[in-house]
Order: structure tokens, then sequence, then C-alpha cells
């Protein structure tokens, strides 16, 4: 049998091969953003999700953890973090899943199937069980806000550290053209 590591690496090779792109995070193999788009025919079809995905040391052995970058309206993912409620991920993970399963199968799954009696987002669950119609519309409004082509470029952590940066370089070259303080 392998190890987990060469498991790891092969998985994430399997992942690089397909159609998805994979952005590394860091040096190593464990932590990763995949660009993910909604399923067809369904009210996430027009959207395209950055994922992150952190391997456990025990990967096979421990599902990966799954979180959605960008914003998504869905009852089983928090709209704050992004975490992912799966129980296929969280629960019933098994070594014979790869990575490949979880953006083929798994993810889709979760979007055609929401579970609302299960859910992270109360809100979207709530609604979702009243006027099932009204959900759908929102999914699609959220999509076309937070879940375009370009909205999977920078991290959002990367973004506004970079603002941050700007802001103090001009507030620092700027401090001559600031009028006086109101009172």
């Amino acid at each position: 049998m392998s190890s987990p590591s060469k498991r790891r690496d092969m998985d994430l090779m399997k992942l690089m091969m397909s159609d998805y792109k994979v952005e590394m995070i860091n040096d190593g193999m464990q932590e990763f953003f995949v660009e993910f788009h909604g399923p067809k025919d369904s009210p996430y079809q027009e959207g395209v999700w950055k994922i992150r995905v952190e391997l456990p040391d025990a990967y096979p052995y421990k599902s990966p953890s799954i979180g959605f970058v960008n914003k998504i309206y869905h009852p089983n993912v928090d709209e704050m973090s992004g975490s992912v409620c799966l129980d296929v991920i969280n629960q019933t993970w098994s070594p014979m899943f790869d990575l490949v399963n979880v953006f083929e199968v798994f993810l889709p799954q979760l979007l055609l199937y929401p579970n609302a009696s299960d859910p992270l987002n109360g809100d979207a669950a709530a609604l979702m069980m009243r006027d099932h119609a009204a959900y759908e519309l929102k999914v699609k409004e959220y999509c076309q806000k937070y879940a375009k082509p370009e909205d999977v470029g920078a991290s959002q952590e990367e973004s506004s550290s970079e603002d941050e940066l700007s802001e103090e370089n001009y507030a620092s070259s700027d401090e001559g053209l600031a009028g006086q303080p109101d009172p």
C-alpha cells in the first residue's frame, strides 16, 4: 500500500490533469484553491467559485476540508465562512474517494440537492422550504453578484492586504494635501 503523502500527490496531480484550475497556496501540496463551476440545469449553473481545499496529514484516510472563498447562497454552506456541511466529506469519507470525486460528484450533488433540514445557513433553508422560486432567484442573484469568473481571480485575503498597502502608500505621500479635520 502506498503512503498517504504519495496518494495525496497522486490525487492532486490527477485533479490538475483534469479540467479544473488548481492554484497552490504554499510550497506544500496540502493547501490549494480549485476553480469550480456550478452544475448545469441548476440555479448555480452561471456561478464560478474558488474553493479552498486543505488536505490533512492523514489524507486519504481523513477527509479534505472544503470551503467556498467567494459567497454562495445555499442552506448547507455557511454564508460568512464558506464552510461546507457535507456528510460525504465530513462523516462518510472513505479512502476510496479522491479529489476529483469531490469536484465531479460531491459538490455538484450538494448544489443540486440541498438539505434544508440540516442547515448552516438558516435563512437560505427557510426560504427554500417556504418559497422555492424566491430561493432560486436569490441563488441566481448571488451568482451574479459574487460568483462571476472574475471573482475567482484573487483570494479575498490577497485583495484586502493589497488594498491596505495601497491605502498606506497614498496616505503617507498625500499627507500635505489633506485638509483640516472636521470639528
